[in-house]
């Protein structure tokens, strides 16, 4: 029996109160620590090269954003210093219980700063949006009891792989074994019932990170894990314009290599990192948190129009008379 479209949004509505919350949350949180909010295009002609993220294409040569990433270190390099964006960004078929092909990132960024600024900010924001949200004192998600007052976890990559997986990755590991394990044996393990921090990833694993200082093997990049699930990724960003241009060539041969498309290189970011002073960003997924804060099992449950919509016959050209229904309920 088909569901209404009406009854699915009734349903939501206590969700998409809660997420209308964390939004306000987030905006007073940097607005109070004097954060510049910022809004860039939603389409560029030039994705930053990564070869585990397709851009979506739009058209006249542009795609879809997959990031605001490129854009606001643009706007750092000018001389903006504290900045963050709430934006609709895409991905290529992304597309299940924890991934969407359009979804709502954060995105900040501070000059003069390094990942360890960003984790702090991450531990302040996520104790701010708990308070807000009536959450302080702890919540219980799909059985699980978490509380972002209680002590927050942090394992170095070379920690947690020697801990849960069996073995140390070096700075070159072998990519499909190392993907496999971070998602199967060690993710599922962090963020309970605090969130965890996991930091210091292989310099292979950081496209547009700073290696670390008297350890070049690893980059300055941490992710945020919270119930298994990952809900930000920040890193101290790379400012050598030489370097970054040389990294970005390599991930375009290797998309080559793997089949994939390849994208014109963004020269106009490359251009602005000869002026980018040291300085830190991160983004996180703010759908997945809010499935945390609400129990959700599926972020279908905490956006108002998953992607996928099937529309009925009668509905079509010439007779818009009928209902329409979410394939996936």
């Amino acid at each position: 029996m088909s569901v209404s479209e009406r009854e699915i949004l009734t349903r939501k509505r206590p969700r998409l109160e809660t997420r209308s919350l964390v939004l306000r949350s987030i905006r007073l949180f940097f607005e109070e620590r004097g954060f510049l909010e910022v809004d860039t295009p939603l389409r560029t002609s030039a994705p930053a090269p990564e070869q585990h993220i397709e851009a979506i294409p739009a058209d006249e040569g542009f795609f879809l954003a997959t990031s605001p990433e490129l854009y606001m270190k643009r706007l750092l390099s000018a001389g903006y210093d504290k900045i963050f964006q709430i934006s609709h960004v895409f991905r290529k078929g992304e597309r299940g219980r924890r991934h969407l092909p359009e979804f709502t990132m954060l995105e900040w960024y501070r000059g003069g700063s390094n990942y360890l600024d960003l984790q702090a900010d991450c531990r302040h924001l996520l104790t701010s949006i708990c308070r807000s949200t009536g959450r302080l004192g702890g919540w219980s998600y799909q059985g699980a009891r978490l509380d972002v007052t209680e002590e927050w976890q942090l394992f170095t990559i070379r920690e947690a792989f020697t801990r849960f997986a069996g073995w140390e990755p070096g700075s070159q590991p072998d990519e499909d074994r190392f993907n496999l394990d971070l998602v199967e044996k060690i993710e599922p393990r962090l963020g309970f019932p605090s969130p965890s921090f996991l930091v210091d990833y292989p310099s292979s694993q950081a496209a547009l990170a700073r290696l670390k200082d008297g350890d070049p093997a690893v980059a300055e990049r941490f992710e945020l894990f919270w119930a298994g699930i990952e809900l930000a990724n920040g890193y101290s960003e790379l400012t050598d314009a030489e370097e970054q241009r040389a990294r970005f060539e390599a991930a375009m041969e290797a998309r080559f290599q793997a089949g994939l498309a390849r994208y014109p290189l963004p020269g106009a970011f490359l251009a602005s990192v000869e002026h980018l002073a040291p300085c830190a960003g991160i983004a996180m997924g703010l759908d997945r948190l809010v499935m945390l804060l609400t129990d959700a099992s599926d972020l279908d449950d905490v956006v108002a129009f998953p992607p996928e919509l099937d529309v009925t016959e009668d509905s079509l050209p010439g007779g818009f008379a009928g209902s329409i229904r979410y394939s996936n309920p």
